[in-house]
């Protein structure tokens, strides 16, 4: 019996882990694949307060140095299932069966990728996700953003304001994107539109994105490519635990506390309006004081 088993071993998951141990509560963490999260695929973060230019390795693995060294646990292993039951939580895995009083959700969610050849090559190489993230680095340079909805025009206003040049490229002829955002973004003088077309090839130089060809024969030069189609929280292992939106994420409040008692969730697999590092790390800080008090007050 654990006091605290966080599912997941990202920047939510490891905050989340260093209040929990920090509360003097017993701790494991448990992820799929290795500790970090999206954040260890970027080469340099310049968003995070007071943590200019340090690599996303370099962050993954200090934070996992702290979470451990405080007494979190950590084991690589895929969730299956969670279970309800009357004295504790109940995790799954292949090989073992775990008890908690208390789970916090932290799997996150992947960018919906374009499923095109050369793509996870040139991530980072003039391919990205994240335009608050990674747009800085195209200062003054031409870039394409790809997508119709609100992410991807948020991703062209804020880029027109670094870029030369910001061409926004949608399969359809109308935007999903609220129509005030369209506006603002209409309204910037260096962006540009091309509707009824979808990016058919990635074509690269030296290593680099370079160009992008559409399935409509016209080829764009291109400095970057911000990819914003949507996101896929992880949460499948948890629909029958929790409630879920529309989309698939976890619905949660202000506390991170989910539908179901005991069960908190944090980061990017919960319905919230912004995904980035420093949210991820205040969800995991909440999500954790607030396990912790549910502990003490079932004890009480």
């Amino acid at each position: 019996m654990h006091d605290i088993i966080i599912i997941g071993a990202g920047t939510a998951g490891l905050t989340a882990a260093i209040y929990a141990c920090r509360a003097n509560k017993s701790v494991l963490v448990l992820e799929k694949i290795t500790y970090g999260g999206q954040i260890i695929n970027t080469h340099k973060i310049e968003n995070y307060p007071a943590a200019p230019h340090i690599s996303g390795v370099d962050f993954a693995n200090q934070l996992y140095n702290q979470a451990t060294e405080l007494g979190a646990e950590v084991e690589f292993a895929e969730v299956s299932a969670v279970k309800k039951e009357k004295s504790s939580l109940v995790v799954k895995t292949p090989d073992e069966t775990y008890q908690a009083k208390a789970i916090i959700i932290a799997t996150g969610s992947a960018e919906r990728h374009l499923g095109l050849p050369n793509e996870e090559e040139l991530i980072g190489r003039g391919i990205s996700y994240c335009a608050t993230c990674d747009g800085n680095f195209f200062k003054n340079k031409d870039v394409v953003v790809n997508g119709g909805g609100n992410t991807a025009f948020w991703d062209a206003l804020y880029l027109a304001d670094l870029a030369k040049t910001v061409t926004i490229i949608h399969r359809r002829d109308t935007f999903r994107a609220d129509e005030a955002l369209v506006d603002k973004v209409k309204a910037k003088k260096n962006v540009k539109f091309i509707t009824s077309a979808n990016i058919a090839e990635l074509i690269p130089e030296d290593g680099k994105l370079t160009k992008i060809k559409l399935d409509t024969g016209k080829e764009i030069k291109t400095d970057g490519l911000f990819v914003a189609i949507g996101r896929t929280p992880a949460n499948d292992a948890f629909k029958d635990l929790v409630e879920l939106d529309e989309q698939g994420y976890i619905k949660s409040d202000e506390t991170c506390r989910t539908s179901t008692e005991g069960v908190f969730v944090a980061g990017d697999s919960r319905n919230k309006p912004l995904h980035q590092l420093v949210t991820a790390a205040s969800d995991g800080a909440i999500a954790a004081t607030a396990a912790v008090e549910y502990i003490n007050q079932e004890r009480n």
